[in-house]
């Protein structure tokens, strides 16, 4: 395991730590926790049956099942690392076998859809703190994930009015152990901002590789043979999980809908800067933009290597 993670604790933050779902989130979380001794017990629950048996296989949960409310029972943090479509689905079945003064949190990078489903199904005594890891790879299932996949990633916070602070506390704790830099704002800016620096790029990438594949005068080998840096991307992007981005576009609707329509806005004006030969406005454009990629490599989101289709440590 990477040193830089550090040492185990000595003394876990949690008893018993439920995860719903054991994709590539739910299985990272499930193995730096293990690695750092977050939790003296790890339950994972999915409700597929194959996943259920690997994660046995794998042995990075302490006990594995596709039983729900038995699961999170006795539970003191319970994370639904399901697609945001399914979260008040899954909060229904749960939420009578949590117990008092749990938390319950989340992994979706849709927050208002999220709370709005969740909320009405909590009790009382259930202390409901989202959470969104800003991480991830195109990979999924039990076998993806790996221990470092929050290292100096962020991981955006966004409890609703009346949360009490130890629980907030406690969940920031917990994911500042796994290396993440924590932040904590508003579900309603989470998505707007998430709108810009995530939903609509995957929803571009999509579209140019949909593009790509629907080219009458490109044949299919021709697109994989001449596949320069910047498709390349694209295509990783593209083949993110179906299911999850689906269900975020749709839960985050307002905000992707308006971030589409400045884009449109900058296209119609980049297009014309390209038919009329306007090439300082073009120029202007592209140095702005280089240095938004220098600024993010200073902060340390990147590494100003390139990367040219190498595989990246644990991915």
């Amino acid at each position: 395991m990477p040193e830089r993670l550090g040492p185990p604790r000595e003394t876990p933050l949690f008893d018993r730590v439920a995860l719903i779902g054991i994709g590539l989130i739910g299985s990272s979380i499930a193995r730096a926790v293990r690695h750092l001794n977050l939790a003296r017990t790890i339950v994972a629950v999915d409700r597929d049956e194959n996943v259920v048996a690997r994660v046995r296989e794998l042995g990075f949960a302490d006990d594995a099942t596709s039983d729900a409310a038995a699961g999170v029972t006795g539970a003191d943090l319970v994370i639904l690392c399901v697609p945001v479509g399914a979260c008040g689905a899954v909060a229904a079945v749960i939420a009578k076998s949590l117990k008092p003064g749990a938390i319950l949190s989340d992994v979706g990078s849709v927050k208002g859809s999220v709370i709005a489903q969740v909320q009405p199904h909590l009790p009382e005594d259930v202390s409901f703190v989202p959470a969104h890891p800003v991480a991830g790879t195109e990979h999924s299932g039990p076998d993806a994930g790996f221990a470092t996949l929050f290292f100096n990633r962020w991981c955006i916070l966004t409890p609703p009015e009346n949360t009490p602070d130890g629980a907030v506390e406690r969940v920031r704790e917990f994911w500042s152990a796994m290396g993440s830099n924590v932040e904590v704002m508003t579900a309603q800016h989470h998505d707007l901002v998430l709108a810009i620096t995530s939903h609509v790029p995957h929803l571009i990438a999509y579209n140019i590789v949909g593009t790509a594949a629907d080219l009458e005068t490109v044949t299919q080998s021709e697109v994989i043979k001449f596949s320069a840096g910047g498709f390349r991307d694209f295509t990783r992007i593209a083949a993110s999980d179906p299911t999850m981005w689906r269900d975020v576009f749709l839960h985050n609707k307002e905000a992707v809908l308006e971030m589409l329509g400045r884009l449109n806005e900058d296209i119609a004006l980049l297009a014309r800067a390209i038919r009329w030969g306007e090439g300082d406005k073009l120029f202007d454009l592209f140095t702005r933009t280089r240095a938004i990629r220098r600024g993010i490599i200073s902060v340390g989101q990147e590494t100003p290597e390139p990367d040219f289709g190498r595989r990246r440590d644990g991915q």
